[in-house]
């Protein structure tokens, strides 16, 4: 598909996705002469055609910009990525090199002279060494090193993370289906509720969508999309039938039982919550179990502050506390993970069920 390329929030970057076909240095120079004030561009490309590269990328220098790649920049893509001021990676990002090719007959690829791609990556600042070994790269295999060999050879500039910029999860397209399905793959629980309560989920698609229009970054964006969905699910699961309190209990101490460092998310969701647990991406089929047991009945917003009491406990505090609560025989194990997983208003809740 020929590369989206799309003035960012605030007018200070742009967002280039897509592949380099012919005319998308022109695009991109007519965007720029309209708009002085960029400063950066997102290229997000799996490559295409070296002249269109080397083009962009001598607009890049022109212009002075900052480029930057949040997810993947390829073949063609990495003569515009050179040439930025500053070249920054996300964290977890790939560039990728080989030697360029044309198509030859029967759409076979024939290596082609990597002279020109050699001058500009040389021109760029980079380790000869890393140049050689990129362009020896057969053109149907890639080379991908990491962000350490990136920076050595004087590649990439720096390595951020997904709080720096604005948001580019959406760059190809910015449009409530792709949105939709980066919400669900983000918080996968989601789909259970979308179910049971569409609106909910198209609530929060629309707040992604928003956001990302606003330049809000992808941590942000994430975060907040998390607390959102982790305090619907609290709400559904409030009335919560014990046995089914108990399973989830049992979940959550077997998560917090497989983190090594302290610092695991797994850590903070549970300090946060039995929303925050079920919330977080890498949840498995037995906690989706669970949630399509409860969620039939129609979710509700949870109206309890996000930041929970529990907050401050480390893991082995908090491991300590849902050992102790699943000690007890079931129905007083229930009662005592009550406040584990709804720590506000939770005696509250418990006394008026009692009366």
């Amino acid at each position: 598909m020929p590369a989206r390329v799309a003035l960012g929030p605030q007018g200070r970057d742009v967002r280039l996705s897509g592949e380099l076909t012919e005319g998308v240095a022109d695009r991109l120079a007519r965007l720029l002469d309209a708009h002085p004030d960029v400063e950066r561009i997102h290229l997000t490309s799996e490559g295409g055609l070296v002249d269109e590269g080397a083009a962009v990328g001598a607009l890049v220098a022109r212009r002075g910009l900052v480029t930057y790649v949040p997810d993947y920049c390829v073949s063609a893509c990495t003569l515009a990525f050179v040439r930025g001021r500053e070249r920054l990676v996300l964290e977890g990002a790939r560039l990728g090199f080989h030697a360029p090719y044309e198509a030859g007959p029967f759409g076979i690829e024939i290596e082609a002279d990597s002279a020109p791609e050699r001058a500009a990556y040389l021109a760029a600042g980079i380790e000869p060494a890393f140049v050689d070994a990129a362009l020896k790269v057969r053109p149907d295999d890639l080379m991908v090193p990491d962000a350490a060999r990136l920076i050595a050879a004087r590649v990439a500039t720096g390595v951020v993370d997904v709080y720096r910029f604005p948001d580019s999860t959406l760059d190809d397209g910015p449009d409530p289906i792709q949105a939709r399905a980066l919400v669900l793959r983000s918080v996968p629980i989601l789909t259970e509720i979308e179910r049971a309560a569409p609106d909910i989920v198209r609530d929060l698609v629309a707040w992604y969508l928003d956001g990302y229009a606003q330049g809000r970054s992808e941590g942000e964006a994430i975060d907040g999309l998390r607390r959102r969905a982790a305090r619907v699910v609290a709400g559904a699961f409030r009335e919560a039938e014990p046995t089914t309190l108990l399973a989830l209990g049992r979940t959550t101490l077997r998560m917090l039982n497989r983190v090594g460092p302290e610092r695991d998310g797994t850590c903070a969701a549970a300090s946060e919550g039995l929303g925050a647990v079920l919330t977080r991406s890498g949840i498995g089929e037995s906690e989706l179990a669970i949630a399509r047991a409860i969620f039939p009945r129609h979710p509700v917003l949870d109206p309890s502050p996000e930041t929970s009491p529990l907050a401050s406990r480390d893991c082995a505090d908090l491991r300590r506390a849902f050992s102790a609560a699943l000690a007890h025989p079931s129905p007083e194990a229930a009662r005592a993970l009550r406040p584990l997983f709804f720590p506000e208003g939770s005696l509250a809740h418990v006394t008026a069920q009692a009366e």
